[in-house]
């Protein structure tokens, strides 16, 4: 059975609202819920593919406290593995409140915890080489995740034939691509969003970021959009698709929910233009339910929606 590794940041996501507005200083607001979820982008991750029918793992870091559970259980109810989850005594596991607002943008209140310590070092070697795919979400927001051991194991990767795809989070302090040029090489899967490109690559346009990403070594760099879909450009082809419209009731996990669907399609063997689309799909559902996980397609429901539902991908001009 072909298995993807899931690596990268673990969060218990506490979720308040849809609320009409914030409360006033001193109020007391009611709502019906405020459930808590596994979320972070290698969780997220390894969710969205566990509904694909595609077998995943976690590796991360979590606190030695209760909140642990809320991330784990989740993982193991959903038949992700946890073997590869490391507990850090003496911090907390990292956690997120959402507040979402109807017609405003989400805020976040997060605490970073145990997702400090992790390490490239945390990733077992063994264990890599039966997978199928390795992903990495949150590259450049883990302090301790340094680039040069991570090279080595993308390194190991590409010797044991194993597919790898990687997730940045960019924070405030700008990266430049001279920090990529290193590990570009052995990426197979580059997942930017244009915002992320810009800061790596220096040009504006989606198309001309993909190019840049490729030229500099990655296997495939494909750059969302939010709105405006995604460019994917590999060799000598440069792909634009669009989105599917969707009812959103809260865009959080959408770019997870995206990635997990160009690694459906990297484990099921299909060309760019077949995944961008699956992926897109994915993507669309996330929106429709409050959580990052849970409103996203099923296989089933994800390939019902593709066959009713038209969407452009067409070569971007040069």
């Amino acid at each position: 059975m072909d298995k993807v590794g899931c690596a990268g940041i673990l969060v218990a996501d506490t979720f308040c609202g849809p609320l009409t507005a914030l409360p006033r200083e001193g109020q007391l607001l009611a709502v019906d819920d405020m459930p808590s979820a596994a979320g972070g982008c290698a969780a997220n991750v390894a969710l969205d593919l566990a509904k694909q029918g595609v077998a995943a793992d976690v590796v991360g870091c979590v606190g030695d406290d209760a909140s642990a559970a809320v991330i784990t259980a989740e993982l193991e109810k959903s038949g992700v593995g946890c073997s590869q989850v490391a507990r850090v005594a003496g911090r907390p596991t990292s956690k997120t409140v959402i507040l979402l607002v109807e017609g405003q943008d989400r805020r976040y209140v997060h605490a970073f915890g145990a997702n400090a310590a992790f390490t490239a070092s945390h990733i077992d070697r063994d264990w890599v080489a039966g997978l199928r795919a390795l992903y990495l979400g949150g590259l450049f927001l883990m302090p301790s995740f340094a680039l040069r051991e991570f090279l080595d194991l993308l390194k190991f990767c590409r010797a044991r034939g194993v597919a790898t795809v990687v997730d940045v989070v960019i924070p405030q302090n700008a990266r430049n691509l001279a920090e990529l040029s290193t590990l570009l090489p052995f990426i197979d899967y580059f997942l930017p969003n244009d915002d992320e490109a810009r800061l790596l690559t220096g040009c504006d346009d989606p198309a001309d970021q993909a190019r840049a990403l490729v030229k500099a070594g990655a296997g495939t760099a494909i750059v969302t959009c939010g709105r405006n879909g995604c460019v994917a450009a590999t060799g000598a082809i440069c792909l634009r698709a669009d989105v599917y419209p969707m009812p959103v009731a809260d865009p959080s996990g959408a770019g997870d929910a995206f990635d997990a669907g160009i690694l459906t399609g990297l484990v099921r063997g299909w060309d760019l233009r077949r995944s961008l689309r699956y992926a897109a799909a994915l993507g669309a559902s996330a929106v429709r339910a409050v959580g990052t996980t849970r409103g996203v397609f099923t296989a089933a429901e994800a390939e019902a929606f593709l066959a009713a539902h038209e969407l452009s991908v067409g070569e971007s001009a040069a």
